[in-house]
């Protein structure tokens, strides 16, 4: 069997619980590593899948890899290989299928609860749960290609998860463990810091006390997620 591509943009947004999904299900994947000079996967035909992990870049912003990972993208669909999106991997697939990215109304870190939009695509999607509290890392979001059907909202971002045939694209975190949640509180506490002045954002301490129960509940959902999304895959 191909590969799923797994591309990574920095060194601590790591494909964390989805790797350990994969390695369960005995799906070879691949690791692309844009932050070390790795090169873009392609062609896509190469690879049963493409999925995108997060970052904290913008898709607006002029790096050399943005356009050519767009087209690569716009190939995947066209190819139908499945292509599933974490954060800035969300806001990547909606943009290369005519989506808008604009900064949010406000930032959004920490544990939240998400909604789902269309009870037949949380069935099918979600092993039917209608709300669950994910991770959040945020100041950006995505708007709805053509033809997507939301998945997923909240309060603070009514643009959380969309659904686009055998393509899935989120804003928010599925992915997290434990320890990447750690990683990201210990390494970007200052980050947080600036931002507390916001409801919408949690105190690093209370973000890893609330860590392990959590994370626990999530990786359900994403596990739920994941099965869904690799029966598209392209042997």
């Amino acid at each position: 069997m191909k590969p799923v591509a797994v591309v990574q943009f920095t060194a601590n947004d790591t494909p964390a619980f989805f790797a350990h999904y994969l390695n369960r299900m005995g799906i070879p994947w691949r690791r692309i590593s844009v932050h070390a000079g790795d090169a873009l996967p392609q062609p896509i035909t190469e690879y049963s899948g493409l999925v995108m992990m997060g970052g904290p870049m913008s898709v607006n912003d002029p790096l050399p890899w943005i356009p050519p990972l767009l087209e690569i993208i716009q190939d995947a669909v066209a190819q139908d290989i499945p292509v599933l999106g974490h954060c800035l991997g969300g806001q990547l697939l909606s943009r290369a299928m005519g989506g808008q990215i604009t900064d949010n109304h406000c930032a959004e870190i920490g544990w939240h609860a998400v909604q789902a939009a269309d009870a037949q695509l949380a069935e099918e999607w979600l092993g039917g749960v209608r709300e669950f509290t994910t991770f959040e890392w945020h100041y950006q979001t995505f708007s709805m290609p053509p033809d997507a059907t939301p998945l997923l909202g909240n309060a603070q971002c009514c643009n959380q998860a969309f659904v686009l045939g055998k393509h899935i694209g989120f804003q928010c975190h599925i992915e997290m463990t434990v320890d990447l949640v750690n990683t990201w509180c210990t390494t970007s506490a200052q980050e947080i810091e600036a931002a507390l002045h916001q409801p919408s954002v949690q105190a690093p301490q209370a973000i890893m006390e609330a860590a392990p129960d959590q994370v626990a509940a999530l990786n359900q959902v994403a596990s739920a997620v994941y099965s869904r999304w690799l029966t598209g895959l392209k042997h």
